[in-house]
């Protein structure tokens, strides 16, 4: 065989390798960038949203104050919350509610005064359903889930 034809042979191989290699680089790279569009939009989704509501004679009222639930939302007296809870009984970073697995749930973060829900103590995390009442302090909200 002529060495021009080996080194010909050879040249089109390592251009085809070469090719191949940045394909699937590129093929990387884009998975990548969907799954983490994927995930941003997912974060700025609202799920559903916390209703402020106040006790007017032993029934609840609501305010109209609404916030909206993220996959994680934390509620507490800190303004770094996503939830800021004016009321002195609630502890900075009081509690958080959490998308997992499809399921949503309450976690209190060790407060001082500790979270109910529907008026009874919560020792730890604890499934949500829509129309829970979260109490947190003096404050109640209520879960109304995305339909």
């Amino acid at each position: 065989m002529d060495t021009d034809l080996i080194l010909f042979l050879l040249r089109l191989a390592s251009g085809t390798l070469l090719l191949l290699i940045l394909l699937t680089v590129f093929v990387i790279i884009w998975r990548d960038y969907r799954a983490t569009v994927e995930q941003l939009q997912s974060n700025r989704r609202i799920y559903g949203q916390l209703i402020t509501l106040q006790e007017i004679d032993g029934s609840y009222v609501m305010l109209g104050e609404n916030y909206p639930l993220r996959p994680l939302t934390m509620l507490g007296r800190s303004p770094t919350n996503h939830i800021v809870i004016a009321d002195s009984f609630a502890s900075s970073e009081h509690a958080q509610v959490i998308l997992r697995n499809g399921q949503w749930w309450l976690e209190d973060r060790h407060s001082r005064n500790g979270t109910t829900l529907n008026e009874l103590p919560i020792s730890g995390p604890i499934i949500l359903t829509d129309g829970d009442i979260i109490g947190i302090g003096n404050r109640r909200f209520q879960l109304e889930l995305e339909r």
